[in-house]
């Protein structure tokens, strides 16, 4: 088995943080990876100079994940911050995305391929607009769990009526979404409380530590094992004499379980055939599945080029070239442009497409649909739209398979990326 098949074997967690400004985001990560032990000497003194020079009486722990200097010097986070930590029971990979409504964009570019989200609230504070405008981003990206955070709990005290007050309005508030599981911790980032050891100072709190939580979140049935779909990504001819009858198609599963035999379709040809073998670096697999990149070969010779999707014939995806979707638009210089054309990337495929309607957009705040006249929708704005693509589309709904029910947008004269689509 590859490398990288046996690192998704491992028990993996993608996490995003996401909340207001000055909510913690960046010390409740810092403060993960120190009290794991996961900080390298090196990190530890650059953190230690860099805090001593901003004059702070302790260690920054926000400074490890400010990477820009830009973040450093304004003390906010601008960019997504990848940074990956492990534990024996689990290995982590988090995106510490940005908290102002202007870098929207970047909240939905690192929540993306989460399995969870966890929100901060400042307990001062309690939940504000941008509380509400990340729960609707994350449930729009399809993330099942929910971590209300509710941070600065040193701030108030450890009071337990601040905190189930917040509970309660952010509840509220949730009923209106489609959230699987949510769950509330009351932490101190700063100091350390309920984030990686539970917390003596609120003995009214009877769940676990952050930590806890995060090793043990069952994050199994978020991953689509039904619906099988392998989007080509190269055809294999090697021409050397020992393997001059292999053609594999290689590609990263999109969803479902391949096995020898199984009984296969490719699109858009409709050919048929069956799987004589899965093949990996390492030697062959009896089985393959999501999130495994393989390549898999057939019994009949079947015309296979990059972009088409290996299926089964009974479990087909949707076709069509009208797509109905939830955009994200990303393009500082350009609004999205009723009529206007554009190049629609999907898994390996590529095609024109046009904007046939843009239908409304979203107050991302309020939930509100704005459809009063001309829509307009620009960098940050998130709408709902109609494309025509010049060629059949081969999809989910994003709401059953986040790689096939997924697109972006890019311009055809700038080859700017300007846009992300969840197809409804």
């Amino acid at each position: 088995m590859s490398q990288e098949n046996e690192y998704f074997d491992m028990d993996l967690l993608r996490f995003t943080t996401a909340g207001s400004v000055d909510d913690g985001k960046s010390t409740l990560i810092g403060r993960l990876m120190f009290d794991t032990k996961t900080i390298f000497e090196d990190q530890l003194e650059a953190i230690e100079k860099s805090s001593r020079r901003r004059g702070d009486d302790n260690i920054n722990l926000a400074l490890l994940t400010d990477g820009l200097r830009a973040e450093r010097e304004q003390g906010i986070t601008i960019d997504v911050a990848y940074r990956y930590f492990a534990t024996p029971k689990r290995k982590f990979i988090i995106a510490d995305t940005p908290g102002h409504i202007q870098y929207t964009r970047n909240m939905v570019t690192g929540a993306s391929t989460a399995n969870l989200a966890i929100l901060l609230v400042d307990a001062r504070k309690g939940i504000i607009e941008q509380t509400c405008r990340h729960a609707f981003i994350a449930t729009l990206l399809r993330i099942q769990h929910i971590v209300l955070c509710i941070n600065k709990m040193d701030l108030v005290d450890y009071s337990e009526e601040v905190y189930e007050r917040i509970v309660e309005d952010f509840k509220e508030f949730a009923s209106r979404l489609d959230i699987a599981d949510i769950s509330f911790i009351p932490v101190s980032a700063l100091c350390g409380d309920n984030v990686v050891e539970k917390s003596a100072k609120m003995p009214w709190y009877h769940g676990p530590a952050l930590l806890y939580h995060l090793e043990h979140v069952y994050i199994g049935p978020d991953a689509n094992h039904v619906d099988a779909r392998l989007p080509v990504q190269w055809v294999i001819r090697p021409h050397s004499h020992e393997h001059h009858d292999f053609r594999g198609y290689a590609g990263r599963i999109a969803g479902g379980v391949f096995k020898p035999g199984d009984e296969v379709v490719v699109l858009p040809s409709g050919f048929t055939s069956k799987v004589k073998g899965i093949h990996t670096m390492d030697g062959d697999l009896d089985e393959a599945f999501y999130p495994m990149s393989v390549a898999l070969t057939l019994e009949d010779e079947i015309d296979i080029s990059r972009g088409d999707m290996i299926a089964k014939p009974h479990n087909l995806p949707h076709t069509g070239q009208d797509i109905d979707l939830m955009l994200c638009w990303f393009s500082e210089k350009q609004s999205l442009r009723q009529k206007g054309r554009y190049i629609l990337r999907h898994t390996t495929r590529e095609m024109k497409c046009l904007v046939r309607e843009i239908y409304y957009k979203i107050d991302v705040n309020t939930l509100h649909k704005i459809d009063e006249g001309e829509v307009a929708i620009g960098l940050n704005d998130i709408g709902r739209v109609s494309l025509r693509t010049s060629r059949p589309l081969f999809y989910d709904t994003y709401r059953r398979n986040r790689v096939t029910g997924s697109v972006v947008l890019i311009d055809e004269f700038t080859n700017e990326t300007v846009a992300a689509g969840m197809i409804r």
